[in-house]
């Protein structure tokens, strides 16, 4: 079950979240976000792998990001083409991962993973909302035993501590694991490190 924190810029909670043994640490680079990275933090993580969440942003612009904050995996949560994220690539170290981010209500939201098979690495299915992310509301993950597509994903979409035993039973083939952020903040930006904790250990016995 990997586990993702995103929406991080504070360099000590950065260190408090990371020393949780989590597996990727977001950190947010569109500018209208409450979470927004735009300054880099004194600290980085370096026993997590780092991932950049950009919305439709230009390409100089994540690349820039990638050297600066020395990501590892790309999400892209704007309305990226496939064609946009093969030109991505093309500048880009190819050990860096993509990901698509998808927003979901229902079942027929999953036909357009078809257009990104074989593009990116793997999906992040988030719940259709105003925003391109971070609407705090979860969806019927049943939806998700519709997906038949080839490419694993992440679930993401209002997961909150009151959740746990709900995501150790979740058992779709695919699924690598869950992203969390809002319902595990004490403020925009800011983790509560007791509540991770104790959700971390339930979902890893």
């Amino acid at each position: 079950m990997i586990i993702k924190v995103c929406g991080m810029r504070d360099a000590e909670n950065i260190r408090a979240v990371e020393a949780l043994g989590i597996d990727l640490m977001g950190f947010i680079f569109w500018p209208p976000s409450s979470r927004y990275a735009g300054k880099k933090p004194s600290y980085l993580p370096e026993k997590c792998r780092r991932v950049g969440v950009f919305v439709d942003a230009a390409l100089p612009e994540i690349v820039e990001a990638v050297k600066d904050f020395r990501l590892d995996v790309i999400q892209l949560h704007g309305h990226e083409t496939p064609e946009t994220i093969t030109a991505l690539k093309e500048v880009l170290d190819p050990s860096i991962r993509i990901v698509k981010s998808l927003s979901v209500k229902d079942s027929g939201d999953l036909e357009q993973t078809s257009a990104y098979e074989g593009v990116c690495d793997a999906f992040l299915f988030d719940t259709k909302g105003k925003l391109p992310g971070g609407n705090g509301q979860q969806f019927d993950w049943n939806v998700l035993r519709h997906y038949q597509g080839q490419l694993p994903f992440l679930l993401s979409g209002g997961i909150g501590p009151g959740d746990a035993q709900r995501i150790r039973e979740f058992d779709v083939p695919g699924c690598l694991g869950i992203d969390l952020n809002s319902r595990f903040e004490t403020a925009p930006g800011l983790k509560d490190t007791d509540a991770l904790k104790t959700f971390i250990q339930t979902i890893r016995p």
